[in-house]
Formats: C-alpha cells, structure tokens, sequence
C-alpha cells in the first residue's frame, strides 16, 4: 500500500465510498445526500491542508483529508478526517492513514492533532486512534443521531506532538 497526494482524478473512485459512509450514518456529520461536487468540495483540502489516498496498485483503498484545525491563532494544531472503502477494511489502511497524518503534522511543525468529532459509538476509530497516542479530552453527550445506537456522544480527541 501506498500513500499519495489525491488529484482530481481520484474523485470519481472517493465519492462512492465516502457517500456510502456518510449516508449510513455511524461516522460523520457530513450532509445527507451530498451530491458529487458538494462532497468533493468538502473533502479535497486547499493548501495549506491536503487530501491524500492510500492506494494499491490502482485500485484507491480509502482517503484522508489533513491541515491546520482552525485559522490564525489556531493554525498550530493540526486536523484530519479518514474514509476506508468498505471493501478494504480490516487492511490497516486507516492506522497506515493515521500514521501518515502524525508524520506529516511533525514535518509540518504542527503541535498537536485535534480531532473535532469522534463518533463514541464507532469503537474501532476510538481504539485505533487510542492506538496511536490521542486521547479522548472530552464528549458531548448525544451531539450524533447514529443510525443503528440512536442520540450517541461525539468524541474530542487530542495528541500533542
């Protein structure tokens, strides 16, 4: 498996598993329904950020998005969002991703890594991102409408760098 940076012409193999992952409800606030240019339009950075894809081969086994979590003073401390295809979970595609975004947030200078928004009810995501040094800060109790667990927390996790 590879990483690389994502060009436009990776979009057309992202959008049908990010919009199958944000319709099913377990893992992103992302909007219902979101046609292809809304989505791409949320999910491919602008510098300073940057959307990368972990790929075998040709074939694109998932997609993450990574830059500064806020503007101006909030800029040194980074951010980041994954999507695995369905079809490659299990793989270590998302810690590889996961991975890939600490290295390139300490090449970057960044601080930390905040992550806004954490499903509590997605135990995997939590425990990998456990896995890899973040730490749950805090929950906001019933900010998320799962599909399968109803009103569950969403997670604010953090690593310092």
């Amino acid at each position: 498996m590879d990483i690389r940076e994502a060009t436009a012409d990776d979009w057309p193999a992202i959008y049908p598993f990010w919009s199958e992952i944000v319709q099913a409800r377990e893992t992103y606030v992302y909007p219902l329904g979101a046609s292809s240019d809304e989505a791409r339009a949320i999910w491919m950075e602008q510098p300073p950020g940057r959307t990368v894809v972990a790929v075998d081969g040709r074939t694109i086994l998932g997609s993450a998005k990574m830059g500064p979590n806020k503007p101006g003073p909030g800029s040194h401390i980074a951010t980041g969002s994954f999507m695995v295809s369905p079809a490659a979970q299990g793989r270590g595609v998302g810690r590889a991703l996961g991975e890939h975004l600490i290295a390139w947030a300490r090449a970057e200078g960044y601080h930390g890594i905040q992550f806004n928004a954490v499903v509590e009810s997605n135990v995997v995501a939590v425990r990998l991102w456990k896995s890899l040094g973040f730490a749950v800060m805090t929950t906001i109790p019933e900010a998320f409408d799962s599909a399968a667990h109803g009103l569950v927390g969403l997670h604010i996790m953090y690593q310092k760098l």
